[in-house]
C-alpha cells in the first residue's frame, strides 16, 4: 500500500473508481427495496450526517498529521545544513592535513545529501545510502583521532560538530519514514465506503440527482490524493527540497574554490 501512495495520480484514480462503484451498488440495492418511508428518511438522513462528520473528522486529522510531518522535513532539512556548515567552519580547529581532508570530505558529504532529496529511484537510493555511510566513517575517524590523541576544548568542539553532523542525517531519514500510518488509511478508505454506499442508497431517482452523485466520491479522492502527496516524502508532487543544503554546497565552492 505504500507503493501506492507514492503516486499521487494512482490514488486519485483508484479512489475514484472505488468510491464511485460504492454509489453504484448502494444504487443498485435501492432498487431491489422498496422506497424509504418519510419517518425511515429521517433516521436515514441523521445516520448519514453522523458518518459523514466523522469522515470529515478523520480526513482533517490525518491532513493535519501529514502537513505536521512535511514541516518537520522541511525543519531538519534546515537542521542538516546548519550542522554541515558549523563543521566545516569547526575544521579549522583540526591539524593541516586532518582539516583539509575533512573539508573535501564534507563537500562529498553534502552532494550526497542533496541527491538524497532529490532522488526517486530505490536502487540509486541504496548507492547513496552506501555512499554516505562510507563517507561517515571517514569524517569521523579524521575528527576522532586527532581529537582522542590531543583532548583540547576546540578540538572536542569539532568531534561534538561531526557528531551533530552525522545525527541530523539520521533525525532526518527517522522522519521520512514517520508516515501516515496504513491503519489510519484503511479507517478512512472503509469510513469512505460506507458513505458512498448510504449515499448510494438513500439517493431518489432522477438524471440531475445522479449526476450529483459523482461529486462526493470526487471531492473524496481529491482528499485522499493530497494528503497522499504532502505524506510521500519521495513521490508526488509536494516535496521536500534540498534549498538550504544546496545553497550551502554554492557556497562552499564559491568560497573555497581551491580547496578539496
Amino acid at each position: 500500500m505504500s507503493y501506492v501512495l507514492r503516486f499521487s495520480f494512482l490514488v486519485l484514480t483508484i479512489s475514484l473508481m472505488t468510491l464511485w462503484l460504492s454509489v453504484r451498488i448502494g444504487i443498485f440495492f435501492r432498487k431491489r427495496r422498496r422506497s424509504l418511508e418519510e419517518n425511515e428518511h429521517e433516521d436515514f438522513g441523521m445516520v448519514m450526517s453522523a458518518i459523514l462528520t466523522l469522515l470529515g473528522l478523520i480526513i482533517g486529522f490525518s491532513f493535519s498529521m501529514a502537513i505536521t510531518r512535511y514541516d518537520q522535513r522541511k525543519t531538519l532539512e534546515e537542521a542538516e545544513a546548519n550542522a554541515i556548515g558549523t563543521e566545516y567552519v569547526r575544521a579549522d580547529f583540526l591539524p593541516a592535513p586532518n582539516a583539509a581532508k575533512v573539508r573535501g570530505l564534507l563537500k562529498d558529504y553534502l552532494d550526497q545529501r542533496i541527491l538524497f532529496y532529490k532522488t526517486r529511484d530505490d536502487q540509486e537510493l541504496a548507492q547513496i545510502d552506501a555512499a554516505t555511510a562510507q563517507l561517515e566513517a571517514e569524517l569521523w575517524s579524521d575528527v576522532q583521532l586527532p581529537a582522542a590523541a590531543q583532548p583540547t576544548p576546540p578540538l572536542t568542539i569539532t568531534a561534538t560538530g561531526m557528531n551533530d553532523v552525522l545525527n541530523s542525517k539520521g533525525y532526518t531519514q527517522a522522519a521520512w519514514l514517520n508516515r501516515i500510518p496504513t491503519a489510519a488509511w484503511c479507517l478512512m478508505a472503509a469510513i469512505a465506503v460506507c458513505c458512498n454506499l448510504l449515499i448510494g442508497y438513500g439517493a431518489r431517482r432522477g438524471g440531475a440527482r445522479a449526476t450529483l452523485l459523482v461529486v462526493l466520491p470526487l471531492v473524496i479522492s481529491i482528499s485522499f490524493t493530497l494528503i497522499a502527496d504532502i505524506d510521500s516524502p519521495r513521490g508526488g508532487v509536494v516535496r521536500v527540497h534540498a534549498e538550504n543544503l544546496t545553497s550551502l554546497s554554492h557556497s562552499l565552492h564559491a568560497s573555497n574554490p581551491d580547496r578539496p
